[in-house]
């Protein structure tokens, strides 16, 4: 769940309108520093029950785990958000894929693991992960939820999200885990009403290519961390 840091003026406007003047304020002081170095500020969240009033209702959806030959089909057009390397890589880790889908249009997908996964913060989205998150065995790590344009206001990313919880604890994990970052209001203003709370912060900043990175000590809960995977 990242945030993009490139706002322009039409930007700032709607973020002013949205979100008041200090935290408008607080992200475009970002997007200055981020220009010259890497720093983020991760807020790690995770939920473990589920909220009956984020099922869905709409019976023309239909909610599952996607199969491999749907997700590659759905890779084919750049419209779907889902890469055909990333899905292939995704898909080899063993990697799960929760989406709705209306008909033959995929209106919102999210992805899920429990093993550790690389990460990156970079400007530039092919460029190479060099950080690995790291949790609990027993929880489920979501990441890289994405929702159709047309399907934007209907909370499916939510919808989404606790469908797979259903799933999960059924399968006998505790939850799910994942991160937002701080300054991402709306995301965390989605994640707080399905229910995921906060437990810690990670705070990282990457200046003359070397890595600083600090995490509160609610991450020792669910073993979540951020380690370097590079030289």
């Amino acid at each position: 769940m990242a945030i993009n840091l490139n706002l322009g003026w039409d930007m700032v406007r709607k973020e002013m309108k949205n979100s008041g003047y200090l935290r408008t304020l607080n992200r475009v002081a970002f997007n200055v520093i981020n220009r010259f170095l890497l720093f983020r500020v991760l807020k790690c969240v995770a939920i473990r029950s589920v909220d009956q009033g984020y099922l869905g209702s709409n019976y023309n959806y239909i909610y599952k785990f996607l199969g491999a030959d749907l997700l590659h089909e759905l890779s084919k057009s750049n419209k779907n958000g889902l890469p055909q390397e990333f899905v292939r890589e995704a898909l080899e880790k063993g990697d799960e894929c929760f989406g709705i889908m209306d008909g033959d249009t995929l209106a919102s997908f999210g992805w899920y693991s429990n093993r550790p996964t690389m990460v990156s913060f970079g400007s530039a989205e092919d460029e190479k992960s060099d950080l690995c998150l790291h949790f609990a065995e027993d929880h489920i790590y979501m990441y890289n939820g994405y929702t159709n344009n047309n399907y934007r206001g209907q909370r499916l990313h939510a919808i989404g999200m606790t469908r797979a919880l259903k799933e999960y604890i059924a399968r006998d994990f505790k939850g799910i885990v994942s991160y937002v970052e701080a300054n991402n209001y709306a995301s965390l203003n989605s994640c707080y009403r399905m229910g995921y709370k906060d437990f810690g912060k990670i705070y990282i900043l990457k200046i003359f290519g070397r890595y600083i990175i600090r995490h509160t000590k609610g991450c020792k809960e669910f073993d979540f961390s951020l380690k370097y995977t590079g030289n």
